[in-house]
């Protein structure tokens, strides 16, 4: 797993699938424009919504438990990144959200 820059992330918006990974509430402040919401603890149960041959960008608030979905998205034959600082630097920097 590599962990990517928000500038990274956004550069990689058309090419990639955002996978936000919080929880409804936290969800509620924000996501990245066309990102997919899984929570964490919903992901095993959902994996088929996400497409092997599509990279994925995991994301959370900070930057840990994306961190975590990211290795456990690898080790199931994914190709997947976590974006460092989470949506709390993606906020700070101004980027979009809907």
């Amino acid at each position: 797993m590599a962990e990517i820059t928000i500038t990274e992330a956004d550069q990689r918006r058309t090419t990639a699938r955002i996978l936000d990974v919080r929880e409804d509430f936290e969800v509620a402040e924000g996501m990245i424009p066309g990102a997919l919401h899984i929570p964490m603890g919903q992901l095993q149960a959902r994996l088929s919504e996400l497409d092997p041959a599509i990279p994925v960008i995991a994301v959370c608030r900070s930057g840990n438990r994306s961190a975590a979905v990211a290795d456990a998205l690898n080790g199931a034959g994914f190709s997947a990144d976590t974006m460092a600082g989470g949506m709390i630097a993606w906020i700070s920097a101004g980027l979009p959200t809907t």
